[in-house]
């Protein structure tokens, strides 16, 4: 596996689990939002944090799915070699 292969499949890692940790922080804490940006989008009616949520957790799959397909790929490669 190529360093910079490697470094790609962290980097992916990584995001995916930074946005599967802001997607269960916004799950538990909801206004996080409001408190960190000082911005209040929807009037605390909660909508904003719930796409927030789906959002995150679709960003988490996609970016969790290609590290994984990287990774496969990667010792495929290595396995041929």
């Amino acid at each position: 596996m190529t360093a910079r292969r490697r470094t790609r499949i962290r980097i992916e890692s990584a995001i995916a689990l930074l946005a599967a940790f802001l997607g269960l922080l916004t799950m538990v804490w909801k206004d996080w939002i409001e408190v960190v940006f000082r911005v209040d989008p929807d009037g605390h009616s909660g909508a904003a944090e719930a796409g927030v949520v789906l959002g995150l957790f679709g960003l988490e799959l996609l970016l969790g799915s290609v590290a994984g397909f990287e990774r496969h790929r990667a010792r495929a490669a290595a396995a041929q070699s």
